[in-house]
């Protein structure tokens, strides 16, 4: 019935959720998310991404894809109260040297770096670019389970010599199970524990395991915890903040608030259109460790054919 004081909760409701609606938050949902945040006691807030405008056509998004400074300052002010400004920026996707300014001119505190394990020599540029202007950072290694474990083994070796401050475990596919996220952590832990890193947790929802992953994992010692309010995210989501705040025992975290938000604007979503959540097309590319961006295609087409989409995408193997 005890806390661990260590446990960290990451609100990645704008970034993956962004995934689903283009991150075409109104600016009232985006404010009352905020304030919901630190009503709460979540630790950080992740905005979006500090996507390349060069890549990405700024008309065809949301301003929550490019997270300017100027935007996030809009919403925290001068930022008088505990709860912390997140960024994701995805190696080979972010022009982080011109894009992310020096701590001290930015309301940005947490760069999260997202990289596959090919990437490792960006990722590394990138986190020791933040870290020298001035940002706590962390890494996501996206995709471990498709991941060869001497790969995995040589990435964290990297990212332990590196000034990154937290190394995620994440799920990408939402096709581990608890017992795999167990092995994981401790195999993780071994290098994290050695070059003095924390560990965090990305999971997503593909067989409704998002949450049983994530308690799972703080059970292992893993200290940051992603969550998304209504478990909204891409394709099948991800772990809910109203389970992860309902199981966390630590008094500074208040369920109430996350519950007013989602049934006054996260509902409202999905009653507008907007489509997440567990269904069979995300756990039959969950099953098969794949992508689920044809599940996420069979979704937008309205097919229902779940017999044949198994049929298609087990012969993609």
């Amino acid at each position: 019935m005890n806390y661990r004081p260590s446990v960290r909760v990451v609100d990645a409701t704008l970034r993956d959720g962004g995934l689903v609606n283009d991150f075409r938050f109104s600016d009232e949902f985006v404010d009352a998310l905020y304030k919901t945040n630190i009503a709460a006691g979540v630790d950080y807030m992740e905005f979006g991404y500090k996507a390349d405008k060069t890549m990405f056509d700024v008309n065809s998004f949301g301003k929550w894809k490019f997270c300017d400074d100027d935007d996030i300052r809009a919403v925290v002010g001068d930022k008088n109260n505990d709860l912390k400004v997140a960024v994701m920026a995805d190696a080979g996707r972010c022009n982080y040297k011109q894009d992310i300014q020096e701590r001290s001119n930015s309301p940005i505190d947490l760069i999260r770096v997202a990289t596959y394990i090919h990437q490792m020599p960006t990722a590394i540029q990138m986190i020791e670019d933040a870290k020298k202007k001035g940002y706590e950072v962390s890494c996501n290694i996206m995709a471990v389970s498709t991941a060869q474990e001497s790969d995995v083994q040589t990435a964290l070796d990297m990212l332990g010599q590196s000034p990154v401050d937290c190394v995620y475990i994440v799920d990408s596919y939402g096709s581990l199970y608890p017992e795999q996220i167990q092995r994981l952590a401790e195999f993780y832990k071994n290098a994290t524990e050695k070059y003095g890193k924390v560990l965090g947790i990305h999971a997503h929802n593909n067989q409704q395991l998002a949450f049983a992953n994530t308690i799972e994992a703080v059970a292992d010692g893993v200290d940051w915890l992603d969550a998304t309010y209504g478990s909204m995210g891409r394709g099948a989501g991800n772990c809910s903040m109203e389970l992860l705040l309902g199981f966390l025992k630590n008094p500074k975290y208040d369920l109430l608030p996350v519950l007013k938000f989602i049934e006054t604007y996260t509902a409202k979503l999905k009653d507008e259109g907007v489509v997440w959540g567990y269904d069979l097309q995300y756990m039959i590319t969950g099953l098969l460790n794949q992508h689920p961006r044809t599940a996420i295609a069979f979704t937008k087409d309205k097919r229902i054919d779940f017999s044949n989409f198994y049929n298609e995408t087990v012969n993609h193997e």
